[in-house]
């Protein structure tokens, strides 16, 4: 299910989203709203997945809204003005609705965000391979196959914004994840997330000086969110 927030000054307009989400299967309606800024802690506070998201209200514009959010979920613009779809998308928003929206062209568009997370979404484990068990390899999705990668060959993994390298011994591997579900799917007690870029292999550190990491010949930045956590950590395990 894909939980769902309505935010638009408009009350018909909430009535309409509200009456469309109803009729789709896989889209979950958290709440509607006319206030952006209740909006915007929604969105920082309740895990929603998806905003459909007027562009102008009185608050703050649906562009204003998008850059404070800052890719916290996916975004859909609604608009009767077609002038702002170049920014919207500029700003990475899933689609563009533009008033009056017809049901078809909604649906589209929700079909466009399942898709997506669907295609992001790491492979389950199975009950005897969850992230809580040991285990010594994963499966990830790359471009033409699924790859079995053994966790003793990663040495680090790197975030950028729409997919993810995971450096073994040997390759670089690319797979279109975030850094959020493949943390969780990796063991805590072997890898450990250093940066909102970066997650490493604790056994492959070679070095640490100061909030850098040496592994192999790649210099990692340790930091500030997670350094108190990550030297607690090394700390526990010096001699």
């Amino acid at each position: 299910m894909i939980r769902c927030l309505v935010v638009d000054d408009e009350p018909l307009a909430l009535d309409i989203l509200e009456d469309y989400i109803s009729k789709v299967p896989f889209l979950e309606l958290v709440k509607t709203t006319t206030s952006a800024i209740e909006g915007l802690s929604l969105v920082q506070n309740n895990g929603i997945d998806l905003v459909f998201l007027d562009v102008q209200m009185p608050e703050l514009t649906g562009l204003q809204f998008l850059k404070i959010m800052n890719g916290k979920c996916d975004v859909i613009l609604t608009t009767a003005y077609s002038e702002y779809a170049l920014e919207g998308y500029e700003l990475d928003v899933t689609d563009y609705l533009l008033k009056p929206i017809a049901f078809d062209r909604f649906y589209k568009a929700a079909q466009k965000v399942l898709q997506q997370k669907q295609h992001n979404t790491p492979l389950p484990l199975p009950d005897s391979l969850s992230a809580n068990t040991p285990h010594n390899f994963i499966f990830v999705k790359t471009e033409h196959k699924i790859q079995k990668i053994y966790l003793d060959d990663i040495l680090y993994i790197e975030g950028l914004k729409d997919y993810i390298s995971i450096f073994t011994k040997s390759e670089r591997i690319i797979t279109l994840q975030n850094m959020k579900k493949m943390e969780d799917v990796l063991p805590s007690g072997r890898f450990v997330r250093v940066h909102k870029s970066y997650i490493v292999a604790l056994d492959k550190i070679d070095s640490i000086e100061r909030s850098r990491i040496q592994i192999a010949d790649k210099i990692i930045p340790v930091g500030d969110t997670y350094r108190e956590f990550f030297f607690k950590l090394v700390d526990n395990r010096n001699i």
